[in-house]
């Protein structure tokens, strides 16, 4: 493949992780609010926050050494989609199952999408950005982890509230 080629489907793929992670901060803001019976939900989430925006600003970094920027248009329509979608959960009265399923859907996603961006990177010989990427995809690897371990007991403590008459839905 022309390097040119893969130069532009690299760029493409940075913008769009881009808009993916400020989609992800819409949904994190949305639901760290909704949280005040899982705690350790709560604090993870506020947590991979920080690492998401740190996350913005790698590929930032990696866009800006290619002299290109993210996509203004992008990263604003993701980041609203993001809020809707947590915003429509939060009517559910089964909130954390569902934003549990989501988060772990949109984990996975995302830990894909950065195996793609190192893919494309050492196909057009973009050492420089591997480091960054990688680091993203151990951060999005580790919340995929974090994820899978807490359903279980995200579920018990959901069906214990709600068998108990109380609030369980966030």
């Amino acid at each position: 493949m022309n390097p040119d080629s893969v130069r532009d489907i690299f760029i493409v793929g940075l913008r769009d992780a881009h808009a993916v992670e400020h989609q992800a901060l819409g949904i994190m803001d949305r639901q760290i609010e909704h949280l005040a019976n899982y705690a350790e939900v709560e604090a993870q989430l506020r947590a991979h926050r920080g690492e998401t925006e740190r996350q913005i600003e790698r590929l930032e970094s990696i866009l800006d050494s290619f002299g290109e920027s993210p996509s203004a248009l992008k990263d604003a329509a993701l980041k609203f989609g993001g809020s809707v979608a947590a915003l429509s959960h939060a009517l559910a009265p089964d909130e954390i199952v569902k934003n549990s399923l989501a988060n772990y859907a949109f984990e996975n996603y995302e830990a894909a999408a950065y195996k793609a961006l190192i893919a494309m990177a050492e196909a057009g010989g973009f050492e420089a950005a591997i480091p960054k990427l990688e680091e993203s995809l151990r951060e999005e690897l580790a919340m995929v982890t974090f994820l899978d371990e807490t359903l279980p007991k995200v579920i018990d403590r959901f069906l214990a509230l709600r068998s108990q008459g109380e609030q369980a839905s966030h």
